[in-house]
């Protein structure tokens, strides 16, 4: 509901700060209603066809949320682009109530996801959404008071500019820790070697090959 409270308050200040944590907000939206989605889907019953189950749709939604993040970051820095060379006369008090409001409406949210989004990669997706969207609301908010105490539009397409950069720092962990999972890539907390070599101290082992450990799932490994 605030996202379009957001966009609306955006269009009416014309501040692209405002229209960007909006934007940014519609993808907290879709990156919650598809974590849902995958977290009901890696519940369904292994089948003779699906015999890992899938647990898996958790970690595409997750690598999807984070590449709909890089997407956002790009219209971003897009539209700032032009506004640098023609800022349009942004309201700086309008702009500064509505992203106050969206501020308190994200932390929130974060206060609500904090602790669960260490434990799956999923929600850890939809966190670092809404964690980056609160950045983006604060530093709105800070965009909006220098508006208003020197007249600079030009602090509007600056702002959205850093708001962009924050949504890729945040997102690019999510989606390596992704493509690292999908790819199949010995988690990084375990060593291969230290693992071979245990095995092989085993009475009655001769040697271990062909060894392999990947992630199914966060928390979910196989060897």
């Amino acid at each position: 509901s605030y996202c379009i409270v957001e966009f609306i308050g955006g269009l009416l200040t014309q501040s692209l700060a405002l229209l960007s944590d909006a934007g940014h907000m519609l993808s907290d939206v879709s990156a919650m209603a598809l974590s849902l989605f995958a977290a009901y889907i890696a519940t369904l019953p292994v089948t003779s066809y699906k015999t890992f189950g899938y647990y898996r749709a958790e970690i595409l939604a997750a690598f999807l949320n984070g590449l709909a993040l890089w997407l956002v970051a790009g219209i971003i820095f897009r539209e700032a682009y032009y506004r640098f060379f023609s800022p349009p006369e942004v309201h700086g008090l309008g702009m500064l109530l509505v992203a106050s409001v969206g501020l308190g409406v994200n932390l929130a949210t974060v206060w609500m996801l904090h602790g669960s989004h260490q434990r799956n990669l999923n929600i850890r997706g939809v966190f670092l959404h809404v964690l980056s969207d609160t950045l983006g609301s604060a530093g709105a908010i800070v965009a909006g008071a220098l508006i208003l105490w020197t007249g600079w539009d030009w602090i509007d397409p600056v702002t959205s500019v850093v708001i962009g950069i924050l949504i890729l720092v945040s997102s690019f962990g999510l989606v390596r820790e992704s493509i690292d999972i999908l790819m199949q890539a010995t988690p990084g907390h375990l060593d291969l070697a230290d693992i071979q070599h245990t095995l092989e101290a085993v009475t009655g082992v001769s040697r271990a090959h062909d060894l392999h450990v990947w992630t199914l799932t966060a928390g979910l490994f196989t060897l």
